[in-house]
């Protein structure tokens, strides 16, 4: 499709240039993908060649090295002691005493790794099973333990993470080894330990604050993400718990269950649940964002009286803890609640609800998925408020004032400046505002538990799916909330969730007025 030059796209009428518009992303949708395909490539071939690059080096400072820095492949930070550098070359040398001492001690890392059947398929992970054994001194069974397979899996995770630490500190110490002796070659002279403590407290000194920080960050945050994301790929169950009977390695086939749309599958489920969970997002932001924004324009606008009073009011409604508030409005709402008997009197609403058999409105799919967004605005305005009230305060008045007088009225002056302003400074807010609705746990379990039960799907992976469930409640009841516990597939919907929220939060990410029309504000 030819693309207009600015001239022509100015003449074009509205209906023409939203219909150009659309057009030519449907054009570009091709472009886009071979892009897409080809940063993938991209990617992978720059991989290759820093693999490829890294084996070179390895193997050119083998070879070109002294005989200190060949040492040093074998007995970490001989180099570095042979060069001065005692301080360095000892804590090289006693990481790699420590990692061959936890290795092959009786209990140590190849213990783990091999109880572990790593990712054979109908292995179990661990190698004993407790059991029941007769006792002659107590004359009853006693249960002996065996392996315990969550123990199993975390320290063999950790091994395996361990071996990594180590290979990247064995490429460290050699590369600095060899830095020394090209440094030492030019007559120049190499750190020595106080240098290097120095450093640590000057220019170095950024390493030192975040060394507690990402240590943190790894033992509690990517180490249990990586744990879960291995729970998917097992047994891992109620009655698979690890200790009493060992659970094993089931490769993909709780992806294939969860993509099944046929019979025995949780394709058709899932389908229901992650158009429900986009719909309800998109809505929970939008409504919120919008309506926030008018009522923090409402109340700023000149002329409005106990601007401080309609404020504190709506900052109350905050105030109160979500798990208070949202429990007893949704008692409200009850056949037993104020407002849904009031409600309940509606001739159509009455009627409406007669027909279809329904005790209350909750019992509806159609106004319980109205009612939970509704809620969730009077839950949600207030915050946007607050936030749209500094920033409105910060758009430039000239501007309004030059807008009236070229003609401009209300609407117009709200389309082009205060909402193209608004969505520059919150975009990325907004952006999080919608990946946090996709994960909104506390309106949905809270209001409505996920109900009215959905009675063309019934139960899916062993659990009721309701109306107005999200991917977040289906997973927890998932996990916690049924006997079977199947912790797999909600580690699987976990890593659903992770894809749904990145692919959207890249591509709106790239999208967003912050990010793409940054230099119109400057």
């Amino acid at each position: 499709m030819k693309k207009l030059t600015d001239l022509e796209y100015l003449k074009l009428s509205k209906f023409q240039a939203f219909w150009y518009n659309i057009k030519m992303f449907i054009c570009a949708i091709p472009s886009w993908l071979k892009k897409l395909f080809m940063g993938i490539v991209n990617f992978f071939v720059k991989c290759g060649t820093a693999v490829k690059d890294e084996f070179v080096d390895i193997f050119t400072t083998f070879t070109k090295g002294n005989w200190a820095v060949k040492t040093s492949f074998f007995i970490f930070g001989f180099g570095n002691m042979y060069y001065g550098q005692f301080l360095r070359g000892l804590l090289f040398l006693l990481f790699e005493v420590v990692f061959f001492g936890y290795m092959f001690v009786p209990s140590g890392g190849l213990h783990w790794l091999g109880k572990g059947n790593w990712f054979q398929i109908g292995k179990t992970v661990g190698t004993v099973q407790g059991s029941f054994q007769y006792d002659m001194i107590y004359d009853t069974d006693v249960w002996v333990p065996g392996d315990d397979s969550v123990k199993v899996m975390l320290y063999g995770l950790l091994t395996i993470i361990f071996i990594f630490a180590f290979i990247y500190t064995w490429r460290l110490q050699v590369k600095q080894c060899r830095i020394c002796m090209d440094i030492t070659a030019k007559g120049k002279r190499v750190k020595s330990g106080k240098d290097d403590l120095k450093s640590l407290i000057d220019d170095q000194f950024h390493k030192t604050l975040l060394a507690l920080p990402v240590t943190g960050i790894a033992l509690f945050t990517v180490l249990p993400i990586i744990y879960m994301v291995l729970v998917a790929f097992t047994s891992y169950d109620a009655a698979h718990d690890g200790y009493s009977n060992l659970f094993s390695w089931v490769g993909l086939e709780h992806f294939n269950e969860l993509l099944d749309f046929g019979n025995g599958g949780l394709g058709l489920a899932f389908g229901e649940i992650l158009s429900w969970t986009l719909m309800w997002s998109f809505f929970a932001t939008f409504t919120n964002y919008f309506l926030g924004m008018f009522v923090a324009i409402m109340i700023n606008k000149k002329g409005i009286r106990l601007k401080k009073f309609w404020r504190t009011a709506l900052v109350m409604t905050i105030a109160i803890p979500q798990f208070v508030s949202l429990l007893y409005v949704s008692k409200l709402f009850d056949s037993s609640g104020i407002i849904g008997e009031l409600l309940g009197q509606i001739p159509f609403i009455k009627e409406y609800l007669t027909t279809n058999h329904y005790i209350s409105l909750w019992d509806s799919p159609t106004v319980a998925k109205v009612l939970v967004i509704v809620i969730n605005i009077w839950v949600g305005i207030p915050y946007v408020m607050l936030q749209a009230t500094g920033i409105l305060m910060n758009i430039p008045q000239d501007l309004y004032e030059s807008s009236r007088v070229d003609g401009a009225n209300t609407i117009q002056q709200y389309t082009k400046i205060t909402l193209p302003y608004m969505l520059f400074v919150t975009g990325p807010s907004l952006l999080t505002s919608f990946v946090n609705n996709l994960n909104n746990f506390n309106v949905i379990y809270l209001l409505s538990g996920g109900n009215p039960l959905n009675t063309e799907i019934g139960t899916a992976g062993g659990v009721s799916v309701g109306h107005t469930d999200l991917l977040i409640t289906w997973l927890y009841k998932m996990a916690l909330g049924s006997a079977d516990s199947e912790y797999y597939m909600a580690s699987v919907i976990g890593i659903v969730i992770f894809l749904v929220c990145a692919i959207l939060s890249l591509i709106i990410y790239n999208v967003i007025p912050s990010t793409k029309n940054e230099e119109d504000f400057q």
